[in-house]
């Protein structure tokens, strides 16, 4: 059911009730609380760098204590003091090792000027949640918690632990990351079997449910400064060399590059599945670029972006500046260029790469602070069919299909510290605006994405 108007208090109990006859969507009054945690973190600004997560941290702790959770089980904790994780652990018979259910709690910066509402409220229009956070990453942070509330109220007692860990910084990294601060500082607290992360958001195209992603396996991120230095002048008197115009230029052949087109496990697995409900010519296009042609892969990769990104690393131009007054030749002039590399791919090749590709010695190239490749989780038979059968019982047809997903998640870091990490939602997203204008998410797709989650963890946890 879509809404077509900003919905008031009470239109919203009315909403949730008639929500509740459909199988896909929780029960109303888990429908509110889900609402109401989301409303409460959406509206903590909890930006990188203007922000700070320790009130939300401790929004989540006070409500988990009002519902009873120990205090001994609640920890609110992180590397600095504006920079604050909550973790709360659910306790199981303790049959196996626990899972871990991971969501970040800090967002991308967003200004007022540039939405067409306040990025820190949530806001409810047009059968739509818009707000800072409200696709990456407060959806599955209240979603967690909700769900772990209606377990303690229901007397779920799984096999297992819970863990829910939200944590400060994954958006910018650097020293105050919740995730390596705790891999470092606290690993008993959050150590697990394996974990369920952000990163597998369901894939639609025109309103229609396409498949529901699994993460695997992701790029990681290399950061490269470009910068010309010469000694400038008045400019009144140009020269040929001009440290602007010499910076543009090994731009523009960056932007002419392509890196070589692969696959890898992952995405073979990916292209193998995807075929199975592509029309032609994709779907053929997609089985020959499974089986290594790489001149299906590159027909794929002109015709999509994303597949453009899925089958090779890319290099971008992101930042720039230069000179120093209106009436000097610029004495400087530098561009950062952000870089999404495959798994397999090592940084020192990259580099390489953006020399041979610049191929000026004018125009120095730095690499700024590095994250490393990971491994791919290994592809968990209980957790895949798991999330078929939910996937197939909620929205029949649709394929839960792995993937390696082009952005960057804290499950890097846990999949090299030895816990396998899983990106994975049920929120389906045909206009995907994280990090930009107008944040938004899906009414329906955020709730059903709650019972997926649900289903999911009670499946993975059993009792």
């Amino acid at each position: 059911m879509l809404m077509k108007h900003l919905l008031s208090a009470s239109a919203l109990s009315a909403f949730l009730s008639l929500s509740a006859s459909s199988t896909t969507l929780p029960p109303p009054e888990y429908q509110k609380l889900t609402h109401d945690i989301y409303k409460q973190l959406i509206e903590i600004n909890t930006s990188y760098s203007t922000g700070a997560t320790t009130p939300a941290a401790q929004a989540v702790a006070e409500r988990l204590k009002a519902e009873g959770f120990p205090a001994s089980d609640i920890q609110v904790l992180g590397a600095a003091p504006h920079k604050m994780n909550v973790v709360v652990r659910y306790h199981g018979t303790g049959q196996r090792k626990p899972l871990l259910l991971l969501a970040h709690l800090d967002v991308v910066e967003a200004k007022r000027s540039d939405w067409s509402m306040d990025p820190f409220l949530l806001t409810e229009k047009d059968g739509f949640y818009y707000g800072r956070g409200t696709i990456d990453d407060k959806a599955q942070a209240a979603i967690w918690i909700a769900n772990l509330i209606r377990y303690k109220r229901e007397g779920f007692k799984p096999d297992r632990d819970l863990i829910v860990a939200l944590t400060a910084d994954e958006e910018g990294g650097g020293p105050y990351n919740g995730v390596v601060w705790l891999l470092k500082n606290h690993r008993d607290l959050i150590d697990a079997e394996f974990c369920l992360n952000e990163g597998g958001w369901g894939y639609m195209v025109d309103g229609k449910r396409v498949s529901n992603n699994v993460q695997v396996s992701e790029k990681y991120v290399g950061n490269y400064r470009l910068e010309v230095k010469n000694k400038g002048g008045h400019s009144s008197l140009p020269v040929p060399d001009n440290a602007i115009y010499r910076l543009a230029e090994a731009l523009v052949r960056l932007s002419k590059y392509n890196f070589p087109v692969q696959t890898n496990d992952v995405t073979k697995a990916f292209l193998e599945q995807m075929a199975k409900i592509q029309p032609e010519p994709v779907s053929s296009q997609m089985k020959a670029a499974a089986a290594g042609s790489t001149d299906a892969m590159e027909k794929l990769s002109a015709g999509s972006t994303q597949f453009n990104a899925t089958l090779r690393t890319t290099c971008v131009a992101t930042m720039l500046d230069g000179g120093h007054a209106l009436n000097a030749l610029p004495q400087t002039a530098g561009a950062m260029v952000n870089c999404r590399i495959l798994p397999e791919m090592k940084p020192e090749e990259v580099l390489a790469t953006l020399k041979k590709v610049v191929a000026d010695d004018q125009v120095s190239i730095t690499v700024g602070r590095e994250m490393d490749a990971g491994p791919p989780s290994p592809m968990r038979p209980d957790l895949f069919r798991a999330a078929s059968r939910i996937t197939d019982s909620m929205w029949p047809g649709v394929l839960a299909i792995p993937t390696m997903v082009m952005g960057a998640t804290d499950g890097l870091y846990l999949r090299s510290a030895g816990i396998p990490t899983y990106g994975i939602q049920g929120i389906f997203i045909d206009d995907f605006r994280a990090h930009g204008r107008d944040e938004r998410v899906g009414i329906n797709d955020f709730y059903e994405g709650s019972v997926f989650l649900y289903d999911l963890v009670k499946s993975l946890a059993g009792n």
